[in-house]
């Protein structure tokens, strides 16, 4: 499922800029310009991750927003977007229940690898995925098809376990590499792709045709659990 990000920001342009690339990159986005209707519309729309800028016309201001939310029983990770770069107003954000201060103007690129990191370490731990009859029980390290057991390897539990982690995002095959083989830099190689191989003949009815661990645009995968 795609995560959602909700974009409170007063300058129109930046809010366009932000929904389209984090639209492109899969995530649903909604945008509001002003301090009015963010604590009903984080009701509503259930955000994984708010990108909320410090000043804002009308309403509450970012620092009031962070307020409210750290005294409601709502939770979600924050990212504060701010022209303002003093260490006492980054202190305050943080203090207030922020994630991560990004000061403008700011690399877009930074930005996403910013609200991916953020929504890798706030996330809960998936001890468990269902694929079908397929049931992998990443805490015991066990695997069992219609109740019978499946033997994966430690290194398919740690894709799995990867893949799971960002279902319905896309991993690269250097993420991979980085994450479950520990590659600093990540060479050129089809280990991520003969591994993926052996999954999908463990784990999906028709391999050839797969429906949970698909090739993704952008030289990687997306794992797809059924609804």
């Amino acid at each position: 499922m795609s995560k959602k990000v909700l974009i409170v920001e007063d300058d129109k342009s930046i809010a366009r800029v932000l929904q389209d690339n984090l639209e492109f990159e899969g995530f649903l986005v909604e945008a509001l310009h002003t301090g009015h209707h963010v604590l009903p519309a984080l009701k509503r729309f259930a955000p994984d991750l708010l990108l909320l800028d410090l000043m804002l016309p009308h309403g509450m201001d970012g620092f009031e927003i962070c307020r409210a939310i750290q005294r409601s029983p709502i939770r979600m990770p924050i990212i504060i977007l701010s022209a303002r770069s003093e260490t006492e107003d980054r202190i305050r954000g943080l203090t207030l229940g922020a994630d991560d201060y990004v000061t403008k103007p700011f690399s877009l690129g930074e930005l996403l690898a910013r609200v991916r990191a953020v929504l890798r370490r706030t996330q809960p731990p998936v001890d468990e995925l269902r694929l079908g009859e397929t049931l992998i029980d990443f805490k015991h390290r066990r695997a069992f098809t219609a109740g019978e057991p499946l033997e994966l390897t430690d290194r398919e539990f740690e894709i799995l376990q990867c893949l799971a982690k960002r279902a319905g995002d896309v991993v690269t095959r250097d993420d991979l590499l980085q994450l479950v083989w520990g590659y600093a830099d990540a060479p050129l190689t089809r280990t991520v792709d003969n591994f993926i191989c052996r999954l999908r003949q463990k784990l999906e009815p028709d391999p050839r045709h797969p429906t949970y661990i698909r090739k993704a645009y952008g030289d990687g995968y997306r794992l797809t659990p059924p609804e």
